[in-house]
C-alpha cells in the first residue's frame, strides 16, 4: 500500500513530465498578427532569436534551416522581409527583394502562390505527425518550417484578413494553372520532336515517324505574355495546317533538321 509520501511524490513526478513534454513540442514562435519591423530583426544575425521569412504575407519560422537561412546562407537574402517577387524573379538585391508582383505573368503569380503553398504543407505535416515517429516527408531543406502568422502590408490587413490584392493574386494564379492544363491538353495532340544539342555540331531535331516543324504554343502570350514555337513531329497529310514553319535551311520533307 503506497503513502500518502509516495503518492505526492507520483503526483509531483507526473506534473514534471507533463510539464517538460509541454515544453518539448511548445511551438518557438506563436501565431500571431506581424508588422515589416517586427520581422525584420529576425534575420539569424541574433542567434538567441528565431529566422523568419514572409511570402505573400504569410510568415514562417525558418530556424532549422539556420545554415541555409542565416548569415552566409543561399537564401539570407529572405529572411527577415516578404520578398516574395524574388521566389521568381532571381533578383536578390535592392529592389528585386520586394513583395510586389506588379508586371510578372500568371504562370510567374501561379509559381509564387506554389511556393507559399508549400511552406504550408510542410507546416501542416509536421503539426499533423509531430508526435508520431515516422520517416521525414523528404529530405528537402525547407521541412520542419513553422507558420507563425500574417504579416500587415500588402496581403493582409491589421486583423490579419486578406486583402483584396491577395485575392487578386490567388485568382490569377488559378486562371494560370487552367490555362497551363489547357495548353498541356492543347500540346498533346502533336507528339513533339526529339531533340540535342553538342558544342561541335550544334543542335539538331528529328522526329522517328514525321517531319519536324515549328508551331506557335498554345496560351503562350496569355500566359507568359510572350510568344513561344516548339517543334512538332507531323505526317504529311498533317502538313497543310495553318501556322507551320519549316526550319531554315532544312529540306521541307526532311525528317532532321539542323538547329
Amino acid at each position: 500500500m503506497r503513502t500518502a509520501a509516495s503518492l505526492a511524490a507520483l503526483s509531483i513526478a507526473v506534473l514534471l513530465a507533463a510539464v517538460i513534454v509541454g515544453y518539448r513540442f511548445k511551438k518557438p514562435t506563436s501565431e500571431r498578427i506581424w508588422t515589416v519591423d517586427e520581422i525584420s530583426s529576425y534575420t539569424g544575425s541574433d542567434e538567441g532569436k528565431a529566422i523568419l521569412l514572409g511570402i505573400l504575407g504569410s510568415v514562417f519560422d525558418v530556424t532549422k534551416g539556420r545554415s541555409h537561412y542565416g548569415p552566409g546562407g543561399g537564401y539570407h537574402h529572405f529572411a527577415g522581409r516578404d520578398a516574395s517577387r524574388a521566389f521568381v524573379s532571381g533578383n536578390f538585391t535592392g529592389d528585386g527583394l520586394t513583395d510586389s508582383l506588379h508586371g510578372l505573368s500568371s504562370v510567374e503569380i501561379k509559381s509564387v502562390v506554389d511556393w507559399r503553398n508549400f511552406y504550408l504543407r510542410t507546416y501542416v505535416w509536421r503539426q499533423r505527425y509531430r508526435f508520431r515517429r515516422l520517416p521525414p516527408l523528404s529530405k528537402d531543406r525547407h521541412c520542419g518550417n513553422l507558420f507563425v502568422g500574417k504579416l500587415v502590408g500588402r496581403y493582409y490587413d491589421k486583423s490579419g484578413k486578406p486583402t483584396k490584392y491577395l485575392k487578386g493574386v490567388e485568382a490569377k494564379a488559378a486562371r494560370g494553372a487552367q490555362l497551363l492544363e489547357k495548353q498541356k491538353q492543347e500540346e498533346s495532340k502533336l507528339p513533339n520532336c526529339n531533340s540535342r544539342w553538342n558544342d561541335k555540331d550544334g543542335g539538331e531535331v528529328w522526329c522517328d515517324v514525321g517531319y519536324p516543324r515549328m508551331i506557335q504554343r498554345p496560351f503562350e502570350i496569355a500566359l507568359t505574355g510572350r510568344m513561344s514555337k516548339r517543334c512538332v513531329c507531323l505526317r504529311k497529310e498533317e502538313l497543310h495546317m495553318p501556322g507551320l514553319e519549316v526550319y531554315e535551311g532544312c529540306d521541307p520533307l526532311s525528317n532532321s533538321c539542323r538547329v
